[in-house]
């Protein structure tokens, strides 16, 4: 397989590969392929992989990738480079959404708009926040700022969505659940949501592009390293003296960086955004 993979590669004869992990695999398959440039970090060993190796910051001052990817880009000749994302959701998965609600008994939270919840992570255990926590959270929003409230799942959060629409029992609480799961469908929920509530994990990097505002619930990671300077988000995190420890289970497996995280807090948060910046106003 890995041999098929690697004769594959080959055969497309690239001139550049532009590696962004920082990992030695990364770099190996880039090397494999035949790339004639091969521009990356000289991290982790690999700097003899890479016909371009460039220096990293040093690891122990923690900064945003973002600018890193931005080094790599200017390097190559890039100019007028900004940390502005672009994202885009194809038709197809726009129709599965709205299929989506037209199967839902909406009734009298057919005009509400939608908060968006995020309960994934998979960079592990420690960047999750209780079920329970989203739960009383998606609750608040319904009767409180009367929204819909859609969690969102991969494969592997569809049990904890369904719980979290369990513990909710709200009626204009709802999940992904039972659809194919895919982050196309994840893109579409996001573009046509009021908010995004979420876990540092990939799709809160969906809403930037959007113009969707973001509260980014942090505990084992340093806000720095994903920073984006996103005008519409928040990012909450509690001080711990064992943390940010950029662990992905808590090696004191107390967890306190997410369970102290309080859900009037996010609360307050989301409620600051989605006055701040109502529907109808979002940047896409």
């Amino acid at each position: 397989m890995a041999g098929d993979f690697a004769w594959r590669l080959r055969q497309e004869k690239f001139d550049l590969a532009v590696v962004l992990p920082n990992s030695f695999r990364s770099a190996f398959w880039a090397w494999i392929a035949g790339a004639k440039r091969r521009v990356g970090f000289a991290r982790n060993g690999r700097g003899w992989l890479l016909t371009d190796p460039l220096m990293p910051r040093p690891r122990d001052v923690p900064h945003p990738v973002i600018d890193e990817y931005l080094r790599l880009a200017t390097y190559l000749g890039c100019e007028d480079l900004s940390r502005t994302t672009e994202l885009a959701a194809s038709g197809k998965h726009e129709r599965q959404l709205r299929e989506f609600w037209n199967r839902q008994r909406l009734g009298r939270f057919a005009e509400r708009g939608v908060v968006c919840l995020n309960p994934g992570g998979a960079f592990g255990s420690a960047k999750h926040w209780p079920a329970t926590s989203f739960a009383e959270l998606a609750a608040r929003l319904a009767v409180e700022l009367e929204k819909r409230v859609l969690v969102l799942c991969g494969p592997a959060e569809r049990n904890e969505a369904r719980e979290i629409v369990r513990l909710a029992k709200h009626p204009a609480v709802f999940s992904l659940a039972e659809e194919v799961p895919s982050i196309g469908l994840t893109k579409a929920a996001i573009r046509r949501a009021d908010l995004l509530v979420t876990t540092d994990s990939g799709p809160r990097h969906f809403a930037p592009p959007f113009g969707v505002p973001v509260v980014t619930l942090f505990g084992p990671t340093h806000v720095a390293w994903s920073e984006t300077n996103y005008v519409r988000g928040l990012h909450l995190q509690v001080e711990v003296e064992c943390g940010p420890c950029q662990k992905r289970v808590c090696p004191l497996e107390h967890h306190r960086c997410m369970r102290d995280l309080n859900v009037g807090w996010v609360f307050k948060a989301a409620a600051a955004l989605l006055e701040k910046f109502p529907d109808g106003q979002k940047a896409a």
